[in-house]
């Protein structure tokens, strides 16, 4: 997807000018910066269309600058990039708002395949929002083209990937919906770490829904889930 912004934050600069120049040469514009505590003043100023993290930067780690990344845009696009395998830091990256994470070494066709494909779910949830509906869930509203969930007066901003799982629940009330098919419509692939970000997106979407107890979204062990209510 050629003409995009890419932010690309790395420490290590001769890793950094391959993939540069890597991007570069897909039609990708880059915007390089190896300092944790410059990168939130460099995107607010950029607006990149998907933003690339190493996790181990000098100032400010990877996790801390998609805290504040989040807190200023919800939906742009986040991949990780670290040589750290710990299953706990695969979680802390997700729920600091990451949408992928790919460990290194990695290729140069994975990285451009991660983010073609990002890019497109971006692309298509913008060309939904003007063709959204609004779903009733117990005490609820679910406003899909908003990407909002109300309560009463009080209203949540979902991501794209939670209004997306919430979206796929809705519509699949009262059936079981299979964990692979999940993962593949909205994450491509059931890789274990995939695997891990969907367990950490149901676990906010419970959170989300916890004020109305006819709601709920059970495990079915082995298959997939079930929302009731």
């Amino acid at each position: 997807m050629s003409n995009s912004k890419v932010l690309y934050v790395e420490d290590e600069l001769f890793l950094g000018k391959i993939v540069r120049e890597s991007l570069q040469t897909r039609g990708y514009e880059v915007i390089m910066e190896d300092d944790g505590a410059k990168v939130l003043a460099l995107f607010k100023k950029t607006k990149p269309d998907i933003c690339v993290l190493d996790i181990m930067l000098p100032n400010k780690d990877g996790f801390t600058i998609a805290d504040e990344i989040r807190a200023v845009d919800a939906e742009v696009p986040i991949i990780f990039l670290t040589a750290k395998v710990q299953t706990e830091d695969v979680v802390k990256g997700f729920k600091t708002g990451g949408n992928d994470y790919i460990r290194k070494p990695f290729s140069m066709e994975e990285l451009i395949v991660r983010i073609e494909n990002l890019l497109k779910k971006k692309s298509e949830s913008g060309a939904a929002k003007s063709t959204g509906s609004t779903h009733t869930i117990g005490q609820y509203q679910f406003q899909t083209n908003r990407q909002v969930l109300t309560h009463g007066k009080d209203e949540k901003k979902l991501s794209f990937r939670e209004s997306e799982l919430l979206r796929l629940l809705c519509e699949n009330r009262e059936q079981i919906i299979d964990r692979r098919e999940i993962l593949n419509l909205l994450w491509g692939n059931d890789s274990f770490f995939n695997s891990r970000n969907l367990d950490v997106y149901i676990t906010k979407l419970r959170s989300y829904i916890k004020e109305d107890p006819t709601l709920e979204i059970i495990t079915i062990k082995g298959v997939g889930y079930r929302f009731v209510g």
